[in-house]
């Protein structure tokens, strides 16, 4: 049988002389349980799914992901997710891609955020199955990386849709004599791109 720090205490206590003279209890002799419990923890529930306010993956059409934050109430905004890698399977850059209102001139928008050790000056390139390229800028950079803020026409759209890859160019600072080319996979783009998560 197991007994606990409360009956042991009192089973010092019982053989205890009867004739001894009360003492005050020190600290050491509080029994545990009667220890003050101020300052514990006692723990938080963990709520399984998506938490308010933050990105989570609501679907996955192939090689994209449809990334939405979290919202209590109205329609959540989402984009279409891809990390891109280089030869040897490294994490590079991403792309995340969005539609817009029809009526503009752009049909949806994407940010592309390369590392931080890109060459600026040379800018970004965006070729869709070895199509004449598009050389876009960069907008800023921070601390996940230089982000290059761009526009699709409806045409540019079509083209991801119909495609099989496209491809990224840009130029490292510390070897601005070489290029890095990353390819973006267009396998699941138009699943993904039509997908209306407000239809549900």
């Amino acid at each position: 049988m197991t007994l606990t720090y409360r009956a042991l205490g009192m089973l010092a206590l019982i053989a205890l002389p009867l004739n001894l003279p009360a003492q005050e209890a020190t600290p050491a002799e509080v029994p545990a349980t009667d220890l003050a419990v101020e300052g514990l923890e006692m723990g938080t529930p963990v709520e399984d799914g998506p938490v308010e306010g933050q990105p989570y993956i609501r679907e996955v059409f192939g090689d994209w992901a449809l990334r939405c934050i979290n919202l209590a109430e109205g329609p959540e905004p989402c984009e279409l997710y891809q990390l891109l890698l280089d030869a040897d399977s490294n994490p590079v850059a991403e792309i995340s891609m969005f539609p817009l209102p029809p009526g503009g001139q752009a049909a949806a928008g994407a940010n592309i955020v390369a590392p931080l050790e890109t060459l600026l000056t040379e800018q970004l390139t965006l070729a869709v199955d070895g199509g004449t390229p598009r050389r876009y800028p960069f907008s800023f950079c921070n601390a996940g990386g230089c982000v290059a803020r761009v526009g699709f026409s409806a045409e540019d759209v079509l083209a991801f849709k119909r495609g099989n890859s496209a491809t990224i160019r840009i130029v490292p600072a510390i070897a601005p004599e070489e290029e890095v080319l990353l390819t973006i996979s267009l396998t699941g783009f138009t699943a993904g791109f039509d997908y209306d998560p407000t239809a549900e």
